[in-house]
């Protein structure tokens, strides 16, 4: 049996070493601040630092990855005779899973003995990242790519997401509400609750009056859709706003007896969009 890599993006928020620790290929977006352009877990600017630039009024341009990029680090992989089984952000939101779909298709001519499959994960940031750790723990199981690729696209369904943001003109910037709803919300204090849906599309689910509430919106959502006999872990992420992300795995354990949990920065190309104060929480459900 040829051995296989797990392939996937920056978009799914690994945490620091996961990858190198797994042997994952990530594959860097990348975007643009104060006109220069950084890769997506690029050193020279830190979590902290780039969210301390959006609260300072700096908006971030973010770019997908294009087929020549994704060529040339996929080629390398293939060449040294490893099968490829990519887990790639939502389609619904980045034009990267096609760049990937249609790289894949032109390696394969080249590499006519490999085996390349490409996942649309209709997930992001660290829901992405658990279907991610799923896939390296069906490898370790000895499950052949095929054998893994099954499971992940019955996996993906039940992967649900669950976010607040702390601020709309994020939302608003990236068309997801109203310049109206933005400017009566913040107003209001009025906290977005959304979730990524069946076809990976950010879609609001309810809003709340207060931060506090908006965090305790999420577990409800989960006590709704959680899958109680089959989800033995959970992540969250979060835009620079750790203790409020800590607040919602507390309150998850303290509900639901969980004890297995990451908590991950939102990326620069996802932070993009949802801004500082984001808070999001993933786990194996019912229904996405």
């Amino acid at each position: 049996m040829r051995n296989y890599l797990v392939v996937t993006d920056s978009n799914a928020d690994l945490v620091p070493g996961y990858a190198a620790a797994n042997d994952v290929i990530e594959m860097e977006l990348t975007y643009t601040l104060d006109d220069k352009t950084y890769y997506c877990n690029d050193p020279a600017l830190s979590r902290p630092d780039f969210y301390a630039r959006m609260r300072a009024g700096k908006m971030p341009i973010t770019a997908q990855i294009n087929l020549e990029s994704a060529k040339a680090i996929m080629g390398p992989a293939l060449e040294a005779g490893n099968d490829l089984l990519c887990v790639m952000f939502s389609s619904a939101l980045s034009g990267t899973y096609n760049s990937v779909r249609l790289a894949a298709e032109e390696l394969a001519q080249e590499h006519p003995e490999a085996k390349i499959i490409v996942l649309d994960s209709l997930s992001a940031s660290a829901g992405q990242g658990m279907l991610v750790a799923r896939a390296v723990g069906y490898k370790a199981q000895g499950l052949t790519i095929d054998e893994a690729a099954r499971r992940l696209r019955a996996d993906i369904p039940h992967l649900a997401h669950l976010f607040t943001v702390d601020d709309l003109n994020h939302l608003h910037r990236g068309g997801r509400v109203s310049a109206a709803t933005a400017l009566f919300g913040t107003m209001l204090g009025i906290k977005p609750v959304l979730h990524v849906d069946d076809e990976g599309r950010l879609v609001p689910t309810g809003k709340v009056r207060g931060r506090r509430a908006s965090l305790l919106a999420l577990v409800d959502g989960m006590e709704q859709q959680i899958d109680r006999e089959r989800c033995d872990c959970f992540a969250l992420s979060h835009g620079d706003c750790i203790d409020d992300a800590q607040f919602v795995a507390d309150e998850v354990c303290k509900r639901f007896g969980l004890k297995n949990y990451t908590i991950s920065y939102v990326g620069p190309t996802v932070g993009a969009h949802s801004g500082p104060g984001t808070v999001a929480l993933f786990f194996y459900a019912k229904y996405k």
